[in-house]
């Protein structure tokens, strides 16, 4: 059960994980699947594509959460109940996709007893779900607020996941800036504050800048075998997602 600020304890757990999701847990970014997921269900949608392609020029100026408001135009006049429908089916679609050496990670952590927290940056309306499905403690991603053309939102995603965990957590739980006894895992530079939390590090599949801080600050690194061979085939599968072609790539892949 996801918990809410009022069921922790002010006792610190014996430790925490602290685990990013695109990238880290699964090889995709899940605003794209959810995306193709919600074109399946209801094709009409696609017809928003275009507004999101038009404002793509102006990506360096409007900023990631800019162009996150554009990109969920998609969602317009969808019902709250046909949302968390949707967004509960799609979490369990997306199990298939979670890396196996990720679960691995996951349960050590809670077989050990620490607190699971799952930040991501990612609209929190699905990735509390993902998070039920996977067991963790806690989940937080961006708050969106649907109704708009271009719906209102805070941007989680680098300091603001340290403000969140700040707002969320007993003071008790921190220690010199820290979180106690804290393991972060992700596959971003974007997650830099977030490590500032964390003792210990893991980074999935580090870009070159990210794999030599690794290096040097001594982190594990993992490398799971992504889902696509090639770049060429990493972008095709992209394009496809994009405009709803092909099936779930959770399932039955193309």
């Amino acid at each position: 059960m996801i918990c809410s600020v009022l069921e922790f304890p002010t006792k610190p757990p014996a430790g925490i994980a602290l685990f990013d999701l695109d990238g880290t847990l699964i090889a995709w970014d899940c605003q794209v699947l959810f995306r193709h997921f919600i074109v399946r269900k209801e094709p009409w949608r696609a017809i928003f594509l275009p507004v999101f392609l038009v404002f793509l020029p102006l990506a360096g100026v409007l900023g990631a959460g800019g162009m996150k408001r554009v990109f969920l135009s998609y969602l317009w006049m969808m019902s709250s109940r046909n949302l968390e429908k949707y967004s509960r089916e799609f979490a369990v679609s997306l199990m298939p996709l979670i890396y196996p050496k990720l679960l691995e990670k996951i349960k050590l952590e809670r077989d050990a007893g620490h607190m699971l927290i799952l930040a991501s940056a990612s609209p929190e309306f699905y990735v509390a779900d993902i998070g039920r499905e996977l067991g963790f403690d806690l989940t937080i991603g961006t708050q969106v607020q649907l109704g708009a053309l271009f719906p209102d939102l805070e941007n989680n995603k680098g300091y603001a996941k340290v403000d969140r965990l700040e707002k969320i957590l007993p003071s008790s739980y921190f220690d010199f800036g820290k979180l106690r006894n804290c393991h972060g895992y992700t596959d971003s530079c974007a997650d830099l504050p977030m490590l500032t939390l964390c003792d210990w590090v893991t980074v999935v599949n580090p870009s070159r800048r990210l794999t030599d801080l690794a290096s040097a600050s001594s982190w594990e690194i993992l490398r799971p075998a992504r889902p696509w061979k090639s770049r060429l085939e990493f972008g095709l599968r992209m394009v496809g997602l994009i405009f709803g072609w092909g099936k779930d790539p959770g399932k039955c892949g193309w």
